[in-house]
């Protein structure tokens, strides 16, 4: 059990009132760090091999502006739930934390779910990991970041089944606080992607 520390300020949010809160936390920041140093190793390795489509379909071709759009609405929206669960956390409203979470973990599996549709339609398109250098990219960029959200939504999950047992403590509070600066990670990440894969690859860059 994580010991509180008496000498902070009352105002002191509940997951910064351990010392191995706070050192979780900033570990956590480094920790990002070197998943940002993985992105752009991704990203480098996309847009060197963008362009190299063969004889294979051009994005241009197959990216659905709506769907994309609608998948960004999802997870951008699901950023700004994480950030109400977070304030309601810190009113100690568990219930409303619980609620916002939950609506979270909502917009995430919306998203997966239109990526898994999105897939598949490439695939039946002719456009699958081994038709050539950019698409294989493509997928591994894309596979990564949805790989990425997958296991933040179970791990939230996780987060809220200790909740339910253990109560809202510093402790669990911590873990509150660090998995949403992960959803937010994945949220600015997609904005790259967005960017950088959907709109160059929609007017043919």
């Amino acid at each position: 059990m994580a010991q509180v520390n008496s000498n902070l300020s009352p105002d002191t949010p509940l997951e910064y009132q351990s010392s191995i809160g706070r050192l979780n936390i900033f570990g956590f920041w480094v920790f990002l760090g070197a998943e940002m140093a993985l992105f752009a190793t991704i990203f480098a390795t996309f847009f060197v091999l963008d362009g190299h489509t063969g004889s294979g379909p051009l994005p241009s071709e197959l990216f659905d502006l709506k769907n994309t759009l609608i998948m960004t609405l999802l997870l951008l929206t699901s950023s700004f739930t994480s950030g109400l669960a977070i304030h309601e956390m810190r009113r100690n409203n568990v219930k409303s934390m619980v609620v916002w979470t939950i609506i979270t973990l909502l917009f995430g599996l919306g998203f997966l779910y239109m990526e898994i549709e999105e897939f598949v339609h490439l695939v039946h398109e002719g456009a699958n990991i081994g038709t050539n250098a950019y698409w294989s990219s493509f997928y591994f960029l894309t596979g990564t970041h949805g790989l990425h959200v997958s296991l933040g939504i179970g791990w939230i999950i996780l987060i809220l089944l200790q909740i339910k047992s253990r109560g809202l403590t510093p402790d669990t509070a911590k873990k509150v606080f660090i998995s949403s600066l992960y959803w937010h990670f994945l949220d600015f990440i997609w904005i790259f992607v967005f960017t950088g894969v959907y709109l160059l690859g929609m007017v043919g860059s």
